[in-house]
């Protein structure tokens, strides 16, 4: 069983999903956190893990906090979404903009990334890996999703205070949309960020990090018949230097995840990143 507790800080509450978990050796049941939701003015339907997005409990008690905030950010979610993938399917950069524009009047930049941008690229790459799309039309939404996340990035600049963060791509993988959302969102939450998002020769690879000592390592793989070429990579730079190696990416989001000689971040919200970051 599943449901949402909340947990107030000053004024503010902030909500947790947690489900029940029988422990045999306390004959017992205890609470064991799903996942945090975040601030319960902002917590929307999207935000609830997909097993539990449907849960009548779960959407009544989201529902009593703020019903009118919630109502008006789902129905901005929804519309943000469906006007991104018609902009970037048609190749329209400076409608797409707008898109982003249009939703940080209302919410943030790192919401963008991870409630718009981020289901949509995904759309487009199952809609495309089942034949509803182009290759063709494929290649333009990303090519303009790469374009505006630079767009956006120029518009957002980060203290640059934390942790020294590199992050590439195996040999061979041409998609680097992945890395170029981590910059931006990374680089907002002050951490320096190296982003070598381009395929390159691992010894390459294996100088900038002999050269700039980047404090941890991120890997992104979209293909899957990149992962192989990934798990070398990380095995060469594991051998080379002893750093942590997060690998991550749309081609791990499948149910079996090859071994890898670093840490595999699962599918997860942005916000949790820097969390995962901090702890390394």
């Amino acid at each position: 069983m599943v449901y949402i507790r909340a947990k107030k800080v000053k004024s503010d509450q902030y909500l947790y999903l947690v489900k029940s978990v029988w422990d045999s050796k306390k004959s017992t049941s205890k609470q064991e956190i799903v996942k945090y939701l975040g601030k319960a003015s902002d917590v929307v339907k999207d935000d609830i893990p997909v097993d539990y997005r449907n849960d009548p409990k779960v959407l009544s008690v989201l529902a009593s906090y703020n019903p009118k905030d919630v109502k008006k950010r789902e129905d901005a979610t929804k519309k943000s979404k469906q006007q991104l993938y018609k902009k970037l399917t048609e190749g329209n950069i400076h409608d797409s903009v707008k898109t982003y524009d249009e939703y940080t009047k209302i919410f943030n930049a790192p919401d963008f990334f991870d409630k718009i941008l981020k289901p949509t690229m995904y759309r487009i790459g199952d809609e495309w890996a089942t034949g509803k799309i182009s290759i063709a039309t494929e290649h333009v939404a990303s090519n303009v999703a790469q374009t505006l996340v630079k767009i956006i990035m120029d518009k957002i600049t980060g203290s640059a205070n934390k942790k020294k963060i590199l992050i590439c791509i195996p040999q061979g993988e041409e998609h680097h949309l992945g890395c170029d959302v981590l910059e931006t969102y990374l680089s907002i939450k002050g951490f320096k960020i190296y982003n070598m998002g381009v395929s390159m020769p691992t010894e390459s690879i294996l100088n900038f990090i002999d050269n700039n000592k980047p404090d941890i390592v991120m890997i992104s793989i979209t293909l899957e018949d990149n992962l192989s070429a990934g798990q070398r990579l990380v095995k060469k730079i594991k051998d080379h230097i002893n750093i942590p190696v997060l690998i991550g990416g749309y081609a791990l989001r499948g149910e079996k995840i090859p071994k890898f000689a670093g840490e595999v971040i699962p599918d997860c919200g942005l916000e949790q990143v820097p969390k995962i970051l901090r702890k390394i």
